[in-house]
């Protein structure tokens, strides 16, 4: 890919992963809860499960949803449900000072597995696939999936800070609490338009 190609494509890239979705609220919300070295896994598990995602849906695994439709429905109704779900554990996260041996930010494996019911993550992945690697051949498709895992870098980290900030704010557990009960209303709002659109 020629450096005339990537730039527009790596712009593209991060203004994607950079705006307000699921990923990025989620990581907002851990890093107030749980601070930025325990979201680490959290962020890691985001940028790799999102590129491998990626790199998947380039080599051709759009073609189950295209013969089989209700296979994507059947995607789209888990997605929603487990949003409500980690929406309702995000607005019940109890603040650090009251945090209970059980409560954890989530692991590289549910974080990576995420991307899978996530819809708007799949609306980034088939739409940078169609713009960027429209003939799907291998190389292509490798420099989509790496520029992501690059732009992740920058976004992940900015959204897990910019909630280890918030916490600092928020000192009090009562505001904490508020916060991770608003971040789970706006969790649920921005999925919305993904999944509406994916019908």
């Amino acid at each position: 890919m020629t450096l005339e190609l990537w730039i527009p494509l790596a712009t593209f890239a991060l203004a994607s992963v950079i705006t307000p979705g699921p990923n990025n609220l989620m990581m907002m919300a851990s890093g107030a809860n749980f601070g930025f070295v325990r979201t680490l896994p959290h962020m890691f598990g985001v940028g790799l499960g999102f590129s491998l995602m990626c790199f998947l849906v380039g080599i051709g695994i759009m073609q189950v949803f295209e013969r089989w439709p209700l296979v994507h429905t059947a995607m789209l109704a888990m997605s929603v449900a487990y949003l409500l779900y980690l929406a309702w554990r995000i607005a019940n996260a109890r603040p650090r000072v009251e945090t209970r041996a059980g409560s954890r930010p989530l692991t590289f494996l549910q974080a990576s597995a995420f991307q899978w019911i996530n819809p708007k993550a799949w609306t980034m992945a088939a739409s940078t696939i169609t713009l960027y690697a429209p003939d799907r051949s291998l190389t292509a498709v490798l420099w989509v999936a790496a520029t992501y895992v690059g732009v992740s870098c920058i976004s992940a980290p900015t959204w897990t800070l910019l909630g280890r900030q918030t916490a600092w704010v928020l000192g009090k557990p009562e505001r904490l609490r508020a916060f991770n009960r608003a971040m789970a209303v706006v969790l649920v709002a921005t999925v919305l338009p993904a999944a509406w659109q994916s019908l």
